[in-house]
């Protein structure tokens, strides 16, 4: 048992087999967050672990898709495509950047082959980002970061929000602060200002309304522009 980690076993959704996975224990001090809601954590990475891999097939998906229910059509899908290769990772309770790496990519793989939601698919962009961010890989970090941010703008016309926590002015200002992260000032002046200049949801979501204000600031001085916050918009 890890400091930070401990093992537990469960089964596999598709080959139903025990395997054996990593979870991060609560009790994580936070340095700070960045804009993009990436939280960094004193001597420990939790996002090297969001992704749970099954030893024995090869399956890997975050913890809320690999314990919920996967619908018969998307199991026999990721079950044909098994069954042609032998994608079995060694168990280790300890991840460096290759394994953590190696995990989203194929649980983001899993999520293309079976169709899944743009929202998941770009959570799991911004997590493989984040690990970039970590260990300095900054063309990385920028690649998938807009990977992220083009399934969020295809989630926002395409899917029903709120899912999970996330509501729809959620992704609107993470999508502004991701192209902020990557120095795209235009258009993160674009999302942050639907929501500075929508009075409907500054009276939903104050607190969120402040942060898109002050990294809507952020920008114009970024881009040495006078303090001018667009025209409120009625709810």
């Amino acid at each position: 048992m890890g400091e930070f980690t401990f093992v537990i076993e469960k089964t596999c959704p598709i080959c139903g087999e025990t395997t054996r996975v990593v979870k991060t224990k609560s009790r994580l001090l936070a340095e700070k967050t960045d804009e993009d809601f990436c939280v960094h954590y004193k001597g420990f990475n939790p996002y090297f672990y969001r992704v749970w891999f099954c030893e024995h097939c090869g399956f890997a998906a975050d913890e809320k898709h690999f314990l919920g229910q996967i619908p018969a059509r998307s199991k026999k899908k990721i079950r044909e495509f098994l069954e042609q290769r032998n994608l079995g990772m060694e168990f280790t309770e300890v991840r460096g950047v290759p394994e953590a790496v190696a995990s989203y990519k194929l649980a983001i793989y899993y999520e293309e082959l079976i169709g899944g939601m743009f929202n998941t698919r770009a959570g799991l962009w911004l997590s493989l980002a984040w690990v970039y961010r970590d260990t300095g890989e900054r063309e990385k970090e920028m690649e998938a970061m807009q990977h992220a941010a083009d399934l969020y703008d295809a989630s926002l016309v395409k899917e029903r929000y709120p899912i999970g926590k996330m509501t729809d002015n959620t992704v609107i200002y993470l999508v502004g602060a991701i192209y902020f992260r990557m120095g795209e000032m235009d258009k993160a002046t674009q999302y942050l200002s639907r929501i500075i200049g929508d009075q409907k949801a500054r009276d939903m979501d104050a607190q969120l309304y402040r942060k898109a204000r002050d990294l809507w600031q952020d920008v114009r001085d970024a881009k040495g522009e006078k303090d001018e916050e667009p025209a409120k918009k009625k709810g």
